[in-house]
């Protein structure tokens, strides 16, 4: 079954050309890690692909439709996860978390909201309005998203494992296995030691500094 393909993709950020003829395909089971240096591109990629920027050249198709035409249909099917959560100050920890998975066409009660916020070490802030939190609780609330049932089958993370501790990563890391396992899909991008086994799935490569242009 197809999943994801991109095809001599082009980006460019105001007049500094970052990246061209990128080309990749991804099926299910298989992720993605993008490494390069800051600046080279990575975001801006995970940006494209999951349809908040338009490429200078190329294509993004998903079960072989571009993503433009799918337009909706193909939001519902991934979770992006940027570098900087959009979270919501006025909310509580857990209303951010239940929020976000409602906007995204997701159902999440409050239990399941306390329950993934527990895996990534914020049991006790889940009832915290999100101004009172740190930068690194503030990652965690968007990256408990992760830990509500029935992921959709594209997942785009930037940065998952900053500011977690050594068990909340290890806990990351085993939502993303078991995703994998399961058939889903990874893009993703970070600069922490860890690496996803490839024992139960494909772990792909893709080095931004070898796409940058002369």
């Amino acid at each position: 079954m197809m999943g994801l393909q991109v095809s001599q993709l082009a980006c460019a950020r105001g007049e500094r050309q970052l990246f061209i003829d990128v080309s990749f395909e991804l099926r299910q089971g298989e992720a993605l890690w993008l490494q390069g240096r800051n600046g080279s591109g990575k975001t801006s990629l995970l940006r494209l692909l999951c349809g908040l920027g338009v490429p200078l050249a190329g294509e993004i198709r998903w079960h072989g439709q571009p993503i433009r035409q799918l337009r909706e249909d193909y939001h519902r099917e991934l979770l992006y996860c940027g570098h900087a959560g959009a979270i919501k100050d006025e909310l509580t920890a857990w209303e951010n978390v239940a929020t976000t998975s409602a906007l995204a066409g997701r159902a999440c009660t409050r239990t399941q909201a306390l329950q993934a916020l527990a895996s990534v070490g914020l049991a006790g802030q889940a009832l915290q309005p999100a101004r009172l939190l740190s930068q690194g609780q503030r990652r965690r609330v968007a990256l408990a998203q992760l830990a509500l049932p029935d992921l959709p089958p594209l997942l785009l993370l930037d940065e998952p494992f900053v500011a977690l501790d050594e068990a909340a990563a290890r806990a990351v890391c085993g939502t993303l296995e078991r995703h994998l396992a399961q058939g889903g899909m990874l893009v993703y991008t970070t600069h922490q030691p860890q690496v996803l086994s490839a024992r139960s799935h494909g772990l792909l490569n893709l080095d931004a500094r070898q796409l940058m242009p002369c």
